[in-house]
């Protein structure tokens, strides 16, 4: 009988195993300020932490390495997320605000073309990707106060 619950258990190990399977994404980030300098970061969030708790982000992908044009390929095994692109002008590991204390004064962009507003950064909700739906590159524009 142990025998029995030991192979029923691999069993459903390995169907569990199998139905997430890793899909590549690929993400071109575009209008990047090169002459603000620091560092441009890509993250890739599920519904926790996202946008601001960059450290409960689940992968994340950064270059000092500035193009105006930059693409990332991350490999998800997950079946919804969003995504958030940062540019680090000064590279403080925070986002800077403006004079505000609110607004953002670096470059962000978010998945869905979601965008900073006066009511706050973008939400998970109106922000998340399906894997399943996902066809092509992925391009995110930088947005700059």
């Amino acid at each position: 009988m142990r025998m029995l619950t030991i192979i029923s258990l691999c069993i459903c190990a390995m169907l569990n195993a199998n139905t997430l399977q890793a899909i590549e994404v690929n993400i071109e980030v575009t209008d990047i300020e090169v002459a603000r300098g620091g560092s441009l970061s890509v993250m890739i969030f599920g519904k926790a932490g996202f946008p601001k708790v960059h450290k409960k982000a689940l992968l994340i992908q950064k270059s000092s390495e500035l193009q105006e044009t930059m693409n990332f390929v991350f490999n998800l095994d997950t079946k919804e997320f969003a995504i958030k692109v940062w540019h680090d002008e000064d590279n403080n590991e925070k986002v800077t605000k403006n004079w505000s204390g609110v607004y953002p004064s670096e470059g962000l962009g978010f998945s869905n073309g979601q965008k900073v507003s006066f009511t706050g950064a973008p939400g998970y909700k109106k922000s998340k990707l399906q894997t399943s739906q996902l066809s092509s590159k992925l391009h995110i524009p930088v947005l700059y106060p």
